[in-house]
């Protein structure tokens, strides 16, 4: 039983300070990186922005968002299977914050976001256009999975404590 506690502990903690790291890598994002992309003219901007998503898909970044992801997944079933345990709450709630507000939105809005961005043309009006959309509605996107972020690692850093 102990050996199982002290996995749980080291799942927990691993998500806590998985969650943390992500929420600041978009917190970057959101109050700095993004404002000084969209002071640069849209063909800068959009030839900036493609680079940081080719560079962002890296063995450590994937590593901390998706391996943070199935650590949630994991303590998620466990809250569930262990609901009468205190902190089964904040642990489903912070899991599902991170798997949800986080990851989804990173694959449903900021993805296909990246996408499209990756096939414009800087030079164009059209990329222009979709830039001036784009800066809108990614950095959006991405606040909401800051905030996510960084309600589940407070959701799950409480059950350490457990």
């Amino acid at each position: 039983m102990a050996t199982s506690n002290h996995l749980l502990f080291a799942l927990k903690l691993f998500s806590a300070l998985g969650c943390g790291l992500v929420a600041g890598v978009f917190f970057a994002f959101s109050t700095f990186v993004m404002n000084a992309l969209t002071r640069l003219p849209p063909k800068e901007g959009i030839a900036a922005m493609q680079s940081i998503n080719i560079t962002a898909i890296n063995p450590l970044f994937m590593v901390a968002l998706f391996g943070t992801a199935a650590a949630c997944i994991f303590l998620a079933v466990s809250s569930v299977l262990k609901w009468h345990q205190h902190g089964a709450t904040y642990l489903l709630v912070g899991s599902l914050l991170y798997l949800i507000g986080t990851v989804g939105v990173t694959l449903v809005f900021n993805v296909p976001l990246n996408n499209a961005l990756a096939i414009a043309k800087p030079d164009s009006t059209e990329g222009a256009n979709l830039w001036a959309r784009y800066l809108i509605n990614w950095t959006f996107w991405n606040h909401v999975r800051t905030i996510a972020a960084l309600a589940a690692a407070a959701a799950v850093t409480i059950t350490l404590c457990d």
